[in-house]
């Protein structure tokens, strides 16, 4: 078994929470384990403006793992997590000993693209385009009208249950049946979370305040951990220009909610990240 000195803080995405880890917690346990809900997700702890952006999650996740004594930590996240998390390494490298990320923030091509890509690049960039023109409404709405939206969610358990089924099923490899990846209770305890927190609005703030991504590389050991069925999967040399990575595994099987679909495999990423950190 694989022991750290530092912490494992392990970030979630959306449209889930802390339950996203429920499954690869017990592969972990002889890790120190840190996992926030995210400010303004479900489970999370009020903050003065409800929501936060993705730099701003960053300073609060700093901050917290500071107060809890750990001055240096591995961090593991997938989606908006890994938003967080390359804020996080951006601004605090001297915290962040390694990271393990299940993919590249779409913010990466969708502002400010690279100009030099080479072929493989240019193809997954059209392709990320072709994905958010087929896909990505729900991304588009959430970042220009949240507030409308928030308010039709969270009046309507239907709508808000209907918004949220339809990316556990479409972002799974699950072949278009939902249960197999999820049993009918735990799609609605996923559910059932946001709204009994009333959260769905608060959670899409880092749509809505995505902002500007760190300037430069981040210079942080990097392990990627790659699921087939994830939304727009980056190549590895696309990846290289954001970060230092030191591995690169592609598995088979699973989607966008990796640590609940193929717990074993994330959780072997993150002792990667583990080995990183030194």
């Amino acid at each position: 078994m694989t022991s750290v000195t530092t912490a494992v803080l392990l970030l979630h995405g959306w449209p889930d929470s802390i339950l996203r880890f429920e499954k690869v917690l017990p592969l972990l346990s002889d890790l120190h384990l840190v996992v926030p809900a995210l400010p303004g997700f479900p489970f999370a702890a009020p903050v003065d403006r409800r929501g936060l952006s993705s730099a701003a999650m960053g300073e609060a996740v700093a901050g917290a793992m500071a107060e809890l004594g750990h001055d240096r930590y591995v961090v593991s996240a997938g989606d908006v997590g890994c938003d967080v998390a390359e804020a996080l390494a951006a601004a605090h490298p001297d915290r962040v000993a390694a990271l393990h990320l299940t993919d590249v923030s779409q913010y990466r091509f969708l502002v400010d693209t690279p100009r030099d890509l080479s072929a493989t690049e240019r193809a997954y960039v059209r392709h990320g385009h072709e994905w958010q023109a087929a896909e990505g409404g729900y991304m588009h709405e959430q970042s220009t009208k949240p507030h409308t939206l928030a308010v039709g969610l969270g009046d309507s358990p239907a709508g808000l249950a209907a918004w949220i089924l339809e990316k556990l099923r479409a972002w799974t490899d699950c072949e278009g049946a939902v249960e197999n990846v999820f049993t009918r209770d735990e799609v609605l305890t996923w559910i059932t979370a946001y709204w009994v927190s009333g959260a769905i609005g608060t959670s899409f703030t880092p749509y809505a305040e995505s902002g500007a991504k760190p300037a430069g590389r981040i210079e942080v050991p990097t392990a990627f951990t790659v699921f087939p069925k994830d939304l727009v999967n980056a190549p590895r040399a696309f990846a290289a220009r954001f970060f230092d990575v030191r591995s690169w595994v592609e598995h088979s099987t699973g989607g966008h909610f990796a640590a609940w679909e193929c717990p074993s495999e994330y959780a072997a990423g993150v002792r990667t990240a583990v080995g990183l950190a030194g």
